[in-house]
């Protein structure tokens, strides 16, 4: 019944993502998807990320057959698109295949398991569209953003942002220094976000076919839940970026051409009118926040994947600020905003008790507070910058310590009490 009713559950939601979508001449989420059966994708590797997903639940021998499938349904796809002269531009010339194998395992459980092994399949099948819709979804949010907010507060942010010494200004000076090999670094990192969330779930969920269940809690509820509701927040709090609202990018809509040489004067802010096209996705920092979840899930791999958590969330960070495409301050929500839901799931997994009401409570609340100041507050903070400044940081960092405390505090409580030793035998004499 759970499962169904998640299920039903999340099909309304796009099928109201897909009306509204329409609404605004925009195609929605399922168009998208079922357009991606037959022309190319837009992400191939997302595709073959979802592929990889739902093969946890698949045998070995079966996983070859699928990923074998999949290599050759795409191969037919490129030689018919050749022979028939169609543009490979626009995409990717591949995934068409993986998004086949995925539904062609959904039809077999249907028709072909019964019990717990169709449930199994069925959930495995569920993981990697959910993947697959999530960014579909979050496509198709962008672009209402950009049609239903034409106001933005870039400039209370941007105030806002001086407490915190403009760092994406500073970022954006040292990557431009850093010429075409840092910014190919980075773009490829931030691009590429939801394919090392794959590769931590993989980790996560290596155990799936042998033990014929999924764990409790792992990467991809979070990652999830982080693409639902965030872009709630970008409703109420619209914002462009950096090299948007100050920089070339924003046409004759930027206040002016700024980024990332010159940080904006501390003025009275207002809010401005921005274009309809360019998305309103930036508080908070979703990437910071994708990243964020990855770095806490890679802590219980081996150290390769720590190291590579670690590496995904340093370069995240420095793509969202050195491209221009955030503010600080967006980052700083993204973290908070990662560890409340972070605390919110694991909490509802394991029961909810007083420790992990007063974490989500505590993370809510600072978030709250870090809106409200940035939006009410944003010429006080930039005038007193060692006072507001070191207060952003430790209301964060109050977040992270509680997290991490409350966190331990449930591992010790559930880790089964160790067998006492046996006493060795006395000799009898």
């Amino acid at each position: 019944m759970l499962w169904t009713t998640a299920g039903v559950a999340i099909l309304g939601f796009l099928i109201a993502l897909e009306i509204a979508a329409r609404r605004y001449g925009l195609p929605g989420p399922i168009a998208s998807q079922a357009r991606e059966v037959i022309f190319l994708p837009k992400s191939g590797f997302l595709l073959y990320a979802s592929l990889g997903l739902m093969m946890v639940v698949l045998t070995p021998r079966q996983r070859y057959i699928a990923a074998g499938a999949a290599i050759g349904i795409d191969i037919v796809f490129l030689l018919v698109r050749l022979a028939v002269g169609a543009k490979l531009t626009g995409g990717h010339p591949f995934g068409n295949g993986a998004l086949w194998v995925i539904l062609g395992c959904a039809v077999i459980a249907v028709t072909r398991r019964t019990g717990q092994e169709r449930m199994l399949l069925l959930k495995g099948v569920g993981l990697g569209l959910l993947l697959v819709a999530g960014r579909k979804t979050g496509d198709t949010w962008l672009l209402i953003t950009s049609r239903t907010r034409p106001v933005v507060l870039d400039q209370y942010v941007a105030t806002a942002d001086h407490a915190l010494g403009n760092p994406s200004w500073v970022v954006g000076r040292l990557v431009t220094a850093s010429g075409p090999v840092g910014a190919h670094l980075l773009d490829y990192v931030y691009t590429q976000l939801p394919v090392a969330a794959v590769v931590v779930a993989l980790y996560q969920l290596r155990n799936v076919a042998a033990e014929r269940r999924f764990p409790r809690h792992h990467l991809v509820r979070t990652f999830l839940a982080i693409g639902l509701l965030g872009p709630a927040i970008y409703m109420i709090f619209p914002v462009v970026g950096p090299v948007f609202a100050y920089g070339t990018d924003g046409g004759h809509w930027a206040v002016a051409d700024l980024w990332p040489d010159t940080p904006p004067p501390v003025n009275n802010p207002h809010p401005m009118s921005f274009d309809e096209i360019t998305p309103r996705n930036c508080m908070p920092s979703l990437h910071t926040a994708w990243a964020t979840a990855i770095f806490i899930h890679s802590r219980r791999g081996p150290r390769v994947l720590r190291y590579a958590g670690a590496f995904w969330l340093v370069a995240t960070l420095g793509a969202t600020l050195g491209f221009g495409l955030h503010y600080g301050a967006d980052l700083v929500a993204g973290a908070v905003f990662t560890l409340t839901i972070e605390a919110a799931l694991r909490s509802h997994e394991r029961g909810w008790d007083r420790a992990g009401n007063q974490l989500v409570a505590h993370g809510t609340t600072v978030f709250a507070a870090l809106l409200v100041s940035y939006r009410c507050l944003p010429t006080e903070m930039a005038g007193h910058p060692w006072l507001f400044g070191p207060l952003l940081v430790l209301a964060m960092t109050s977040v992270v310590h509680g997290y991490i405390r409350t966190t331990k505090r449930w591992e010790l409580t559930a880790a089964p009490a160790g067998q006492p030793e046996p006493e060795p035998q006395r000799e009898l004499v």
